[in-house]
């Protein structure tokens, strides 16, 4: 009998759709729908500058900087 590959993924799949996937897509949907409840004004005082910015804005930089730093942590494991 010849033996088959493995599947070299880790993790189910829900109808052809892997567990990774669907947790990306809860995450980016309850990003999106927290970015649109918050739509009010807000000052980010860094060291020396205050900046005064609508409130997505930040919120919108924040997720894309969690989720660069998470991509780069990522790729950086040995």
């Amino acid at each position: 009998m010849a033996k088959t590959p493995k599947d070299t993924q880790s993790g189910g799949h829900i109808g052809g759709v892997s567990y990774r996937t669907i947790g990306i897509a809860v995450v980016v949907v309850l990003a999106v729908w927290f970015v649109l409840a918050n739509t009010k004004s807000a000052t980010i005082r860094f060291w020396i500058p205050t900046v005064a910015a609508p409130m997505w804005i930040v919120l919108v930089g924040t997720f894309a900087a969690g989720a660069l730093t998470g991509w780069w942590v990522k790729g950086n494991r040995v």
